[in-house]
């Protein structure tokens, strides 16, 4: 399974981190990559997220779980599975602080061939994971 992730310690409980993380209207306020979110954030909506890694396409994903204040994730791809990206993000306590996953893997019989056209995600994911971190502390 192919996949990219970022992870990073922030000062602050989840429950904190949890209201920036969730206003995903806010992201570009604080995130650079993230350039436009439009949808609202529950459970079974769908979500449009444009990102400066791949500029002139929007990335239409389902909210497929959303357990406050540890777990949200994101779903979208292709019709009939031939293609799957599931986007993770998870808040874990660690010492004093919270542990922050942003994880996404990728599935179906297309996905080695989808994958190739994919940006490198790691730096965008590092930036939003970073700015997280400084909204949060």
């Amino acid at each position: 399974m192919r996949a990219y992730e970022a992870t990073v310690l922030i000062d602050a409980p989840a429950e904190l981190i949890w209201p920036a993380l969730t206003d995903v209207a806010a992201w570009p306020q604080w995130d650079s990559g993230v350039t436009k979110v439009d949808g609202g954030l529950a459970l079974g909506h769908k979500l449009t997220i444009t990102v400066a890694a791949n500029p002139g396409r929007a990335f239409p994903v389902k909210v497929v779980d959303l357990q406050a204040p540890d777990r949200m994730v994101f779903r979208g791809g292709m019709p009939m599975g031939l293609f799957t990206g599931q986007r993770t993000y998870t808040l874990a306590a660690e010492g004093s602080g919270t542990r922050f996953t942003m994880r996404e893997e990728y599935s179906g019989p297309l996905a080695g061939m989808i994958f190739k056209s994919i940006p490198d995600l790691g730096p965008s994911f590092r930036q939003f994971a970073e700015g997280l971190k400084k909204q949060a502390e």
